[in-house]
């Protein structure tokens, strides 16, 4: 299946395709009064450790979404639907009940890099600055991956726009994952409660 993800349209592309529980699984979990979600599209072996990290983000506090290649191997080649393709039904349904998106990936490079692109300017300085104050090498412009089609995973919330994280693989390896993942906990819960506060101006 070597290159088959690149040709997908869509989920339902990849599912003719893959064999749910075999190739890939799929967690959903939903939490009560939370207007924030966290996802990893690319999860298990398609982008490692992007679902351990975003489950970190999560807590017990925020939405979580996981899309996990289990293949033996190839996961990426076959499993990777790219951002704004990305429709997995579960995961729309739960991004429509949620204001605020971020989404963790992983890419290449040589060094321990952030880069933090979306449509949600205010929300993505917010933690560029608290992944910057780690003192991680964090871009959030000049970078391959913008992420500011409509059509990306992390702009289908219900204010069609979100955050992406790309975590480098030397990141993902040696990096502080867990300091990250606080740092950005703490912008998450900083945010107002929309029940309350009308949701977040931008």
């Amino acid at each position: 299946m070597s290159g088959a993800a690149e040709h997908y349209r869509g989920y339902a592309d990849l599912a003719n395709a893959q064999i749910e529980g075999t190739d890939y699984r799929v967690h959903v979990r939903p939490v009560a009064h939370s207007s924030v979600a966290v996802i990893a599209p690319h999860g298990g072996s398609i982008e490692q450790y992007t679902s351990e990290i975003a489950l970190s983000v999560a807590g017990h506090d925020f939405n979580l979404y996981h899309f996990e290649g289990i293949r033996r191997s190839g996961n990426y080649a076959a499993l990777h639907l790219t951002s704004h393709r990305f429709d997995e039904p579960r995961c729309l349904a739960l991004l429509s009940k949620c204001d605020h998106v971020v989404a963790v990936h992983g890419c290449g490079g040589e060094t321990q890099k952030v880069l933090i692109g979306g449509r949600d300017e205010s929300l993505k300085a917010e933690i560029a600055r608290a992944i910057s104050d780690l003192g991680v090498d964090t871009q959030v412009a000049d970078h391959p991956f913008p992420a500011t089609d409509s059509m990306n995973i992390c702009n289908r919330g219900r204010s069609g726009a979100g955050v992406q994280i790309e975590l480098t693989m030397p990141f993902r390896l040696h990096g502080p994952r867990d300091a990250l993942a606080g740092a950005i906990r703490s912008v998450l819960l900083a945010l107002p409660d929309p029940l309350e506060a009308g949701g977040r101006s931008r």
